[in-house]
């Protein structure tokens, strides 16, 4: 392959920043841009081409302009970014070589080149799905293992309740619960997905918050004695109905609020019950437990394998179908963690 070789990189660009909930037409699909597959000579960076990539909520925030969070904004007009997994096709980091498979922060293209290669991380098992890498063995769930087992420390018997129970990082939530001996309880907001709370994931019991007039005497049926943990991914009036239902000294794993990302959210008026129950809410950025990942690994992979932890994935086809398939997680369309494949190979 010559230096001066291109090929096509179709893209998805951010056309401006974006209010209120995200549009498909806010994500155009760009087929003129190109790249050479070969990185320039003392290049310290790795040029990958996509494989999967993971639609995930925090995306939202970064769609707006805002400073002082945790990660930059979007730039407008260039591709959205997102984790992903990939394979190297050309590599001047030395911990790298063509034909390495990886998952990280990557580019919504074809192809793209990772300039901060010491952020990726390197696949060694290939026996289960690549695509497992965007979920249960990617971001979404170090996040389900260090929001439950690292703020909440559950212990045997206690009584947990999880919000967005179905998605990413709630299913794997719920399950871990049950593997640790507590009672867990989620919630979602389809027939579908609370039967599969139940039945695939072994939910000791799950509802469609939608239907649900009261959560606060909604939550009360489920838990007449109190919840001990609640791993908190919607917020607004989720959150104030949880709040009077915490036990003494109970403890709230704060994992998102995706109620409140695209609008205004509601105000929460039970946050006293914080100071007279002795409750503890811990927000937390999964990226600071990273170092983790290696402990987190040998204890899941073997219960993949074992068939004791399940996983389900919603699988959109192509580059294009990226935009839809992000938008649609924040109208709940998704049934398990939202993946797009880009190439197989």
């Amino acid at each position: 392959m010559t230096q001066m070789e291109q090929v096509h990189n179709k893209q998805i660009i951010l056309k401006d920043y974006v209010n209120g909930f995200p549009k498909e037409s806010d994500m155009p699909l760009i087929t003129s841009s190109t790249i050479r597959l070969n990185l320039p000579e003392g290049s310290n960076a790795v040029l990958v081409k996509n494989l999967y990539l993971s639609c995930d909520p925090y995306m939202r925030g970064r769609m707006s302009e805002s400073k002082g969070s945790y990660i930059d904004s979007f730039t407008p007009g260039s591709p959205i970014e997102g984790l992903g997994v990939a394979k190297v096709i050309d590599s001047g980091h030395l911990n790298f070589k063509k034909g390495d498979l990886v998952w990280g922060m990557t580019g919504w293209e074809e192809y793209s080149i990772i300039n901060a290669p010491e952020t990726l991380f390197k696949i060694q098992d290939t026996d289960v799905s690549l695509s497992y890498y965007t979920g249960i063995l990617g971001m979404p769930g170090m996040t389900a293992y260090v929001g439950f087992y690292e703020i909440c420390a559950p212990k045997k018997g206690e009584c947990v309740y999880v919000s967005a129970a179905s998605g990413a990082v709630g299913q794997l939530v719920g399950q871990f619960a049950k593997l640790s001996g507590c009672y867990v309880v989620g919630s979602a907001g389809t027939k579908e997905k609370v039967d599969l709370l139940k039945n695939k994931f072994g939910f000791d019991e799950a509802f469609n918050y939608k239907e649900e007039q009261d959560l606060e005497a909604a939550l009360k049926r489920y838990f007449p004695n109190g919840i001990d943990i609640y791993f908190e991914n919607v917020g607004g009036k989720m959150l104030d109905a949880v709040l009077p239902n915490m036990r003494f000294n109970g403890r709230i794993s704060a994992c998102g609020m995706i109620s409140q990302y695209n609008v205004q959210g509601d105000g929460v008026r039970n946050l006293g019950h914080i100071v007279t129950k002795l409750l503890r809410m811990q927000g937390f950025i999964v990226s600071h437990y990273y170092h983790m990942y290696p402990k987190y690994m040998e204890m899941i992979m073997p219960l993949i394998k074992q068939g004791k932890i399940c996983y389900i994935e919603d699988v959109v086809e192509g580059l294009e179908s990226a935009p839809a398939a992000l938008v649609g997680l924040f109208s709940g369309r998704n049934v398990g963690k939202q993946v797009v494949v880009v190439a197989r190979d």
